[in-house]
């Protein structure tokens, strides 16, 4: 049986932490795979539930940590190569940026017959600055050398590694989108909606926009208020917005909100209706985006945002930018109204469209789950990626 070391950033709430979980459970037993990872960061959803739920049993590395620092990075990258030793891997599989780093470099320093890493998301675009962003593309490079196959999660961000940022030729890189368990978000969604407008005091009247994610600079939450902003000037109807999620940025969001006179309430500490909802995690998002009528996303830079597969999935209109590999996620038009990043007319007339315009919010609404439901399964994500660790094995 063919061994797989996966290894992730760390389990967060995310993306990179579903792909890795099914991938570790549903590769069995064709493939024996040891998973592991780094913490969380404080600021961060405790993903644990994620791994558990699948009955696995992840190993932390607690000296890999996000941002860069040469010390820690060091230990993290011997504890890997120990692992490399003791596990004798057919595939070094690594997902995100610091674990392909780390992880890829190990591999190839001990000889690891096959090493594949998946971007979720890259940092050259939103991040960093210009000289910045280079040397990480640099790095990129480097590392792509290294590497067997290189996975994109769409066509866009294919174009980006191969044809924007030189990253690596096109030969070398497979596109395999992301998948998860979705049937959820369609079971008992009426009971869920009913459940959750009534704990967030939701009249009937009431249009609920939701935004969904970690509260980070990346996430552009303040161009999502600019939005609101204009919609609360413009509109007819009664509007209740929910920030679910947290991170870095939450002061800055607050300190934005008070700027533009739109009052908010922590619903952790305070129970009463606001215009603007602070939730913190929330663990059920199947019930969350069943309580919403509209989804948001105003992110600077995306790969294959989960929020929108989830909100398509429970058959739910989108707002959102066009940025990175959105348009290959949602169906511009059919199921979400795009905007450029950064242009708040834009981005309040989606909004403002979707809210005074009940049908248009019904028209979006009914193409999500077709869309998605096959696209971004688990069953199809781990048939692919079988698909590939063979043909790579096989060459070997």
């Amino acid at each position: 049986m063919p061994k797989v070391l996966r290894i992730i950033n760390r389990f967060n709430l995310g993306g990179p932490t579903y792909n890795a979980s099914y991938l570790t459970k549903y590769l069995a037993p064709q493939f024996e795979t040891l998973l592991v990872g780094g913490r969380r960061e404080k600021s961060e959803a405790n993903s644990e539930f994620i791994v558990r739920s699948l009955g696995l049993e992840p190993i932390y590395i607690d000296s890999m940590h996000r941002s860069i620092n040469p010390w820690y990075d060091y230990i993290a990258g011997r504890e890997i190569a120990r692992y490399i030793k003791d596990f004798k891997p057919d595939i070094v599989h690594t997902h995100a940026s610091k674990a392909g780093a780390l992880g890829r470099r190990a591999a190839y320093n001990l000889k690891v017959p096959v090493i594949i890493h998946t971007f979720h998301g890259h940092v050259f675009d939103a991040y960093f600055n210009g000289p910045k962003s280079s040397f990480y593309q640099m790095i990129e490079r480097n590392l792509a050398s290294k590497s067997t196959h290189i996975i994109a999660l769409s066509e866009i961000q294919k174009d980006d590694l191969v044809n924007k940022y030189h990253i690596c030729p096109e030969e070398k890189v497979r596109i395999i989108p992301l998948g998860f368990d979705l049937s959820r978000f369609q079971e008992n969604q009426e009971e869920k909606r009913t459940a959750f407008r009534k704990e967030y005091l939701l009249d009937d009247d009431e249009v609920a926009i939701g935004i969904i994610g970690r509260v980070v600079p990346v996430k552009n939450h303040t161009l999502f208020l600019d939005g609101i902003d204009y919609l609360v000037r413009h509109s007819t109807k009664k509007v209740r917005i929910f920030i679910v999620g947290d991170g870095e940025s939450r002061s800055v969001v607050e300190q934005k909100a008070q700027q533009l006179n739109l009052d908010f309430v922590d619903f952790t500490a305070e129970k009463r209706k606001a215009t603007i909802t602070f939730t913190s995690w929330l663990k059920d998002v199947d019930r969350v985006n069943a309580g919403m009528d509209i989804i948001a996303l105003t992110s600077l830079n995306e790969g294959t945002p989960v929020s929108l597969i989830e909100a398509q999935a429970s058959n739910r209109a989108i707002v959102s930018t066009n940025v990175g590999g959105i348009e290959n996620i949602v169906i511009p038009g059919k199921t979400a109204l795009l905007s450029d990043p950064g242009n708040i007319q834009q981005l309040g007339d989606n909004i403002l469209m979707l809210v005074e315009n009940e049908g248009l919010r019904k028209e979006l609404s009914v193409s999500g789950w077709e869309h998605v439901k096959q696209r971004f399964h688990y069953t199809r994500l781990v048939s692919d990626m079988a698909a590939l660790y063979n043909e790579c094995l096989s060459k070997k």
